[in-house]
């Protein structure tokens, strides 16, 4: 290999990892996931094998380029933030333009996959989607109220709907349940970051509960809709989605959120705070296995 190729490798994997982080890759593979789940509950059956791969692709590039444009938009506020300051954007490892060319690729791609390959229904939804988060919570809602989070927490809820709508080219009750139990767990999940970042936000500008409202009004709200979540999540197994491996594992894992919430209430920490934070993707991703579980034991494929 020659020293100019030696040279130009470790650039590429270093550009390819820049872009990568706008996606923000952890958000997104959570977001593909519960689109998945949406996908299996949908059927008694297994999934097409060409419908699963093209939505996984189709809706992971979507949300990876809303991502990236939630990035470009944001990109003075996380120069502010210890925990974003490091982005690529921030940091110069890309450029606007990159990342404004970066994100339509994307998109149009993710789109035109679900169009040509899943159907026009779900490819519409991520669309809406898209713009919810990309556009109307990142431009609008996010700097002008503190609650940004509830009212568009809509958008980060709707993947179970779009992998719904990709296995049965409609949206049923049972599909707007699964985005019930994400749009109820957003506010307690995002609070206790923001409280444990409050100040960082102050910093930003943005209007986060904690800094517009304080500490124990925030705290009251995460232990309310903690309530409100905990009732969504039982509309499964009510509905007769679900059957007693969902409540069982339902309840356990309800009775720890709530056990964070009212501790957070009582006595709050900033340590305990990241702890609650970090167990709410645990709970959402588990809360979904277990529906995918109990799924596939009731009708023992």
């Amino acid at each position: 290999m020659s020293a100019v190729s030696e040279l130009k490798l470790p650039n590429a994997r270093s550009s390819f990892q820049n872009f990568l982080a706008l996606c923000k890759p952890r958000v997104t593979l959570l977001i593909v996931f519960t689109a998945m789940i949406g996908m299996f509950l949908a059927t008694p059956n297994m999934v097409p094998l060409d419908i699963l791969f093209a939505t996984i692709i189709g809706v992971g590039m979507a949300s990876g380029a809303a991502a990236a444009f939630n990035c470009l938009v944001e990109q003075a506020i996380d120069a502010k933030m210890a925990r974003t300051r490091g982005r690529p954007l921030p940091t110069g490892q890309v450029t606007s333009n990159q990342t404004f060319i970066f994100a339509s690729i994307m998109a149009s791609i993710g789109l035109g996959i679900l169009y040509v390959f899943v159907n026009p229904l779900t490819m519409w939804l991520t669309l809406a989607t898209f713009v919810g988060y990309a556009v109307i919570y990142t431009v609008f809602l996010k700097p002008a109220t503190p609650l940004n989070i509830v009212i568009g927490g809509l958008s980060g809820a709707m993947p179970p709907a779009l992998g719904w709508a990709a296995v049965t080219g409609s949206v049923s009750a049972e599909a707007w349940v699964l985005v019930l139990i994400i749009f109820a767990w957003t506010p307690p999940h995002f609070w206790a970051l923001a409280l444990y970042r409050r100040d960082e936000y102050a910093k930003s500008g943005l209007p986060m509960l904690p800094v517009t409202h304080g500490e124990s009004y925030t705290l009251l709200q995460i232990l309310l809709y903690t309530i409100i979540l905990t009732v969504v999540t039982l509309l499964p197994f009510l509905m007769r989605m679900s059957g007693f491996i969902y409540l069982g594992s339902v309840i356990l894992l309800d009775g720890v959120f709530m056990a964070y919430a009212i501790g957070l209430f009582r006595k709050y920490s900033d340590d305990l705070a990241k702890s609650m934070f970090k167990f709410s993707i645990l709970y959402l991703t588990l809360l979904f296995a277990a529906l995918l579980v109990d799924h596939y034991w009731l009708f023992r494929l």
